[in-house]
This record gives structure tokens, C-alpha cells and sequence, in this order.
């Protein structure tokens, strides 16, 4: 039986891998916060390696939210449970007398600039600046410290993850259904995604490709301008309109609710160019059909009946 190390499985990400390695037929452990939940925690890093020894895959999920204001307590959070956590794992597999043949480390499609005039893919793309940039180099430079030559490491550059339990469609499904659901900013800002069936698909892609090495961008392969985005939703929500939300309103709500407007007005273009060149198939490769995937098991879930 093959066996799959989480860490950071409580949140949405993590709980759809737990489940689906399972019902692949993996057997699944994990690292988090709290003994009652979690098979290590963090700090006990003999506890960690005794899990990832003889272990097949390490994924590793653990960060703070990045949906918060940016206070200087809250950025140095963000920071340290990422960059913290990767080097305690690099130092439990290097402790393992059989380390975990792939470790895939979360990282961020926000890496890259901010761009509208094209995509961004693991061969050329530019990197951008500022926090959000500053936080995915840090994680990535911690990972590729980490003195583990047995080991393949991946950093996974994910753009949004989209799925019926939870991400960002929560808060794009209520604005929708408040009537708030129009573009944001001009709309004309770029927005790649991911469901997160095909993130869980790609991670078991990549495991079975020894030949693919570095940092992978993972998104599907159609990107939507922030207009385009929000519109599906309003269909799937079945509202009729949205108002439009200009840039100095997000940045007044942003304020109240308590994030930062460059989630939704930094323009994110990624090409999964890894995925592609080595001929990955999604199952949700067009927006539209995601959403509709994902509004028809949220209301399966909720007992309601959704038609198209």
C-alpha cells in the first residue's frame, strides 16, 4: 500500500487530498497544530520523521491565510508558518534511513508579476514584487535548502483553488447572491484557476513522472479576465445582475472585512506549461463547467436540486 504524509491537512486543500488519497487506496497520515486531530504535530520532529519514513509522498499544505489585512503581526505569521514548517520537514527527511520519494510543498502563482500581456510559465515568466512575492520566494528558497538528495522536490505554484468545500468560492457565491457580484476593479485583470480535482489529479500526474523536475504552475489551462469570472458566477448563482465594484470601494472593504485587494485585483495569468508539455488532461479545463461542477455538488451537499 502506498502511503501519503499531509501537512496541513485541516483546511479546504488538505481535507479533499486526505479524501482522495484514501479512496485511491493510500494510506494517509498527517502533520498539524493539534495531537487530537494529526498523527505528529509540529515542533516534535523525531514524531515527523518516524511518519515520513518509508513514506511515498510528503505534501505540504501549512500557512497562514493569506486572506487577512496585512498588519506586521499578521505578515510575520504568514512568513513563519510557512518558511518554519518547510525547514522542520526538511529536516525530519533528512533524518528518514527511507525518505519520501516526492515532496510537493505548496507555493503560490502569485510569484509572478502582475501581467495582462501574457501569460507567465515556468520557462520565462517574470517574477513580480512586493509581500506576496517576497512570501512565495522565501518558501521556495526554503524548500530548495533543504539538504535532501534523495528526495525530488516540487514546489507547486497554485493559482486559486475552486471547490465545493469551501476556497474562494464562498465568498464569490455570497457577494453574487447579495446582488455584489459584478467585475472588480476594470475587470479586465487576468484570473487563473484551478479546481481542486484536478490539483489533487496533477499532484498523482507529477508523482508518476520522475522525469519532471523544478517548480510546476498548476491552473487550468483557460484563463478569465475578473468580468468573466464573476458573470459565471452570477449564472450558476442564478443572479440577474451585479453591481460592479470599483477599485476605491474594494480598498474602503477591504478595511471592514478584513483582507487585502490585491487578491482580486492583481492580475494573475499562469500557464501550466509543465502540465502541458507532458500531456496532463483536465477534467474541468473550461471555467464554466467548474462552476457548474461545483455549484451541482455544493447543492447536492445541501440537499437542494441544481440544473444548468
Amino acid at each position: 500500500m502506498k502511503s501519503a504524509v499531509i501537512a496541513g491537512a485541516s483546511g479546504f486543500i488538505g481535507a479533499y487530498f486526505r479524501a482522495g488519497f484514501a479512496a485511491e487506496g493510500w494510506q494517509v497520515r498527517t502533520v498539524g497544530r493539534n495531537d487530537a486531530t494529526a498523527d505528529a504535530v509540529w515542533g516534535d520532529t523525531p514524531a515527523i520523521t518516524e511518519l515520513l519514513d518509508g513514506a511515498d509522498v510528503l505534501i505540504n499544505l501549512a500557512g497562514k491565510s493569506v486572506s487577512c489585512r496585512y498588519t506586521p503581526e499578521n505578515k510575520a505569521e504568514i512568513v513563519r508558518s510557512r518558511t518554519e514548517t518547510t525547514a522542520e520537514l526538511g529536516r525530519a527527511i533528512a533524518a528518514c534511513a527511507t525518505p519520501p520519494r516526492d515532496w510537493f510543498n505548496a507555493s503560490t502563482g502569485t510569484i509572478y508579476r502582475d501581467a495582462r500581456d501574457r501569460p507567465q510559465d515556468e520557462d520565462d515568466g517574470e517574477l513580480g514584487s512586493g509581500f506576496s512575492v517576497e512570501v512565495a520566494r522565501g518558501w521556495e528558497e526554503t524548500l530548495a535548502a533543504a539538504d535532501v538528495p534523495a528526495t525530488r522536490k516540487i514546489p507547486l505554484r497554485m493559482t486559486i483553488v475552486m471547490g465545493p468545500g469551501g476556497g474562494v468560492m464562498r465568498p464569490f457565491n455570497n457577494l453574487a447572491r447579495l446582488g455584489l457580484g459584478g467585475r472588480m476593479g476594470d475587470g479586465g485583470q487576468k484570473y487563473s484557476w484551478i479546481h481542486v480535482q484536478d490539483l489533487f489529479r496533477a499532484v498523482l500526474f507529477l508523482h508518476e513522472r520522475r522525469e519532471i523536475t523544478g517548480a510546476v504552475n498548476i491552473a487550468a489551462p483557460e484563463a478569465v479576465t475578473n468580468a468573466e469570472l464573476m458573470a459565471g458566477v452570477r449564472r450558476v448563482n442564478r443572479a440577474p445582475f451585479g453591481v460592479p465594484t470599483p477599485a476605491w470601494l474594494l480598498k474602503m472593504g477591504a478595511v471592514l472585512i478584513r483582507t487585502e485587494t490585491e487578491l482580486v485585483l492583481k492580475s494573475r495569468w499562469v500557464r501550466p506549461g509543465k502540465l502541458e508539455d507532458a500531456g496532463f488532461t483536465w477534467q474541468h479545463p473550461e471555467l464554466e463547467g467548474a462552476l457548474a461542477d461545483i455549484a451541482g455538488r455544493r447543492n447536492a451537499q445541501d440537499g437542494t436540486v441544481y440544473s444548468q
